[in-house]
């Protein structure tokens, strides 16, 4: 089996609707995000002979998918009342909505299934909150 590994970083806020302790207030994080990709087999003919994909195209990709979050106010769905919304948006912030809570784990899922959307064949992805703390989601 042959793996790939790149990464990027995107600086963000969040807050955990419905949580009972420091981190249902909003703060930030630096997200740092390490993808894997993988592949039993290389490239065989032409440019891209003994390879899995372009490594720049991987690493364009990933900063595609964390550029969009970046410097963001993340939030889950149903997790701001309307007027709050109205509020933030009159204000120019930029505010991303998310169909999940956005915890680490949440988003080592997200990132490998985006990648998935794009053909890649993730083997794991791991999001870093802190420098100390990941999740990770990976396939078996």
């Amino acid at each position: 089996m042959y793996y790939l590994r790149t990464e990027d970083s995107f600086d963000a806020a969040h807050f955990l609707w419905g949580y009972e302790g420091k981190c249902r207030n909003i703060h930030g994080h630096r997200w740092r995000v390490v993808v894997e990709i993988k592949s039993t087999s290389l490239v065989k003919e032409g440019q891209m002979r003994g390879m899995i994909v372009d490594f720049g195209d991987l690493k364009k990709d990933v900063k595609a998918l964390c550029d969009y979050f970046d410097h963001s106010l993340i939030y889950e769905t149903g997790s701001l009342k309307p007027a709050t919304l109205t509020a933030l948006s009159e204000e120019n912030f930029n505010v991303k909505e998310v169909g999940f809570r956005p915890t680490a784990e949440n988003f080592s899922e997200y990132f490998f299934t985006e990648l998935k959307k794009l053909g890649y064949n993730p083997h794991r992805v791991e999001v870093y909150e802190t420098p100390n703390n990941c999740a990770v989601y990976e396939d078996d």
